[in-house]
């Protein structure tokens, strides 16, 4: 999906990682709602406690998912699932700009 239409954008960002990471929230007419990001390079752990699709719609990153012990090569576009998992962690390595969305 290239765009959201007819959707309300919620104007204060959630700022990570000494301003590293941001996101706003897209919300639907349907009551649903995205998140939409930015990650600029460095590495980060994030944390979840339900699982979650990441759409990552352009840069490169590496991430390491819970359930693996493995770093994992993700080029945009391109998604992968976070699950929930026992320390609730999963890593990232971004070497660019990121823009993603979690659905």
């Amino acid at each position: 999906m290239s765009q959201f239409n007819n959707v309300t954008l919620v104007k204060a960002a959630n700022v990570y990682f000494d301003g590293k990471v941001s996101s706003r929230t897209v919300q639907f007419n349907d009551g649903s709602h995205k998140t939409l990001g930015l990650m600029l390079p460095g590495e980060y752990e994030f944390g979840t406690q339900a699982k979650e699709l990441m759409e990552i719609m352009s840069g490169e990153l590496q991430i390491m998912l819970p359930e693996s012990h493995t770093w994992q090569s993700i080029v945009g576009p391109q998604s992968f699932e976070a699950r929930e998992s026992p320390d609730n962690c999963f890593y990232f390595q971004f070497s660019r700009h990121a823009w993603c969305y979690l659905i």
